[in-house]
């Protein structure tokens, strides 16, 4: 079965996801405590400053006639001005939001770096000393918080060992990806946990499966049978899983990027929900949450291509 339909498919769900997404991000923002004028005037602002501000913001009128500039701003890509850094809302995403893709994608490659060989040598060595120690250590790694964890490598590793920088960004990719690894190794080691146990789970079920034996009997090599038989199974899932664990990852980013002073996507949000920052706050979590729903689209075409009976 092609593949294309199943595609054009997911894509057509994505337009009342993204809707929904808009409407939700719209009301959370003006659910916050506070309003931006009182943030920029400060607490002996005048209630004449405060409704001139809100007026020219849009803010005094309706929420159905401010939803609709909303969703007529985001149509034509003006996501509106910082009311604290006086930027475009589009010039932040496009300054922060690859700092944080390249920490979410550093902190992927880490966890499955991590999880694949050691979940494979966990479900092969199931019951002995290795698979032991493995899920021992991954455990707790996996019982941490991220916040905690940071601040215990980068006591260790960059205010004691100075083997890492304790902040920052550097310049240059090769100084990004310096600076950046020990956030990153922060946010996979809770990921690479729950990706080897379930891996290894994955792994265990299929080793014993009857197609396997089967081609075992045929005289396939051992290599052969545990990439195209088993690997190929097992991934099915775990697959599905590091899809739903980017939000996580991007969730976790957000604490991340303060811990190590990184100026990414999550660290300007809390700086901007700090100042009632409408746009900002508003831009960033539209421009986040439209990169989890790609995330999760490609994610749904990788697990199809493994798995033809997702495509039906």
């Amino acid at each position: 079965m092609s593949l294309l339909p199943y595609l054009l498919r997911r894509l057509a769900q994505l337009v009342p996801t993204l809707l929904f997404i808009a409407v939700v991000v719209f009301l959370l923002v003006r659910l916050l405590p506070g309003d931006p004028a009182s943030a920029m005037l400060g607490d002996r602002a005048r209630d004449a400053d405060v409704a001139r501000i809100n007026h020219d913001l849009g803010l005094d009128k309706p929420l159905a006639i401010q939803f609709l500039y909303f969703l007529k701003a985001v149509a034509t890509g003006d996501l509106g001005t910082s009311i604290t850094l006086k930027l475009p809302v589009t010039t932040l995403i496009a300054q922060r939001v690859p700092v944080t893709l390249l920490l979410t994608a550093m902190s992927a490659v880490i966890a499955v770096v991590l999880a694949l060989p050691l979940a494979f040598l966990s479900a092969l060595r199931r019951g002995k000393e290795a698979d032991v120690v493995i899920r021992g250590v991954f455990q707790v790694g996996l019982s941490m918080p991220v916040f905690y964890l940071g601040l215990v490598l980068l006591t260790v590793f960059g205010a004691r060992l100075g083997w890492f920088p304790v902040g920052g960004y550097g310049t240059g990719l090769a100084d990004h990806l310096y600076h950046l690894f020990l956030p990153a190794l922060t946010l996979a080691l809770s990921l690479s946990a729950v990706l080897m146990r379930n891996l290894r789970a994955a792994i265990i079920a299929v080793v014993g499966a009857e197609y396997v034996d089967f081609a075992r009997a045929k005289g396939l090599r051992a290599r052969t049978v545990m990439l195209r038989h088993v690997l190929r199974n097992a991934l099915i899932s775990t697959v599905t899983l590091f899809g739903l664990s980017v939000g996580t990852l991007l969730g976790g980013a957000v604490v991340t990027e303060t811990v190590f002073a990184i100026p990414g996507a999550g660290r300007l949000m809390i700086d901007s929900i700090y100042g009632r920052d409408y746009p900002v706050v508003q831009g960033m979590t539209l421009a986040l949450a439209v990169l989890v729903s790609v995330t999760f689209l490609l994610t749904d075409i990788l697990q199809a291509s493994l798995d033809p009976r997702v495509k039906r």
